[in-house]
């Protein structure tokens, strides 16, 4: 079956997966975590990608982003997977593909999407039981938004965020209530957000 165009547009929004070929971890060590932030910051000044929140998980990766120039969002992928893939081969004398040849790009073409989106991308360390509380999970843009961490990574503020509230310490709080209290409804909200079916 022919794989399906990708549409993609300048201004857009999209929710973004790639993970291990096989589903194989990606991440093996904290210095592994680190050289991929490391590698996207680098890249997101060469290309105009607008990274609002990121999730690294041990063997796939989120990004929440909105595209200035759409031709950018393949290169800006391209290019952080290829130096991440030959770090990888290289430390642990690895062969083959890295990461699975195809990442899914989702559009998000609707405002009230944005913040799910988001908190869908940030819960997953407690969706994978990887953590207890997000905010020692050091890997995603959640302490960006709670505690103010910039690593340079978060490029552009979610728009819904900043509209939270009046000042910086409003804002921490909703957003932190909002990503963090359970609801009896998520499963349900989190369907509409996976997007490892699309890569199978």
């Amino acid at each position: 079956m022919p794989r399906k165009a990708r549409i993609i547009a300048d201004g857009g929004y999209y929710h973004i997966l790639t993970r291990g070929n096989n589903r194989k971890a990606i991440f093996l060590d904290n210095q592994d975590y680190c050289c991929f932030l490391e590698i996207i910051k680098a890249y997101l000044s060469k290309f105009q990608v607008f990274l609002m929140h990121y999730c690294l998980m041990p063997n796939h990766v989120h990004f929440l982003v909105r595209l200035k120039k759409a031709p950018d969002l393949a290169k800006f992928i391209q290019a952080i997977l290829q130096v991440y893939a030959n770090y990888y081969r290289k430390k642990y004398n690895s062969v083959g593909y890295t990461f699975q040849n195809r990442y899914v790009s989702h559009p998000i073409e609707s405002d009230i999407y944005l913040l799910e989106c988001a908190r869908y991308i940030e819960r997953n360390p407690l969706r994978a039981n990887i953590a207890n509380n997000l905010i020692d999970y050091r890997f995603s843009s959640f302490s960006f938004y709670v505690q103010g961490h910039d690593e340079g990574i978060v490029n552009c503020k979610n728009p819904l965020y900043l509209g939270l509230g009046e000042s910086d310490s409003i804002r921490r709080q909703l957003y932190k209530d909002y990503i963090g209290v359970e609801r009896p409804y998520d499963s349900l909200i989190d369907r509409i957000f996976r997007l490892d079916k699309e890569m199978d």
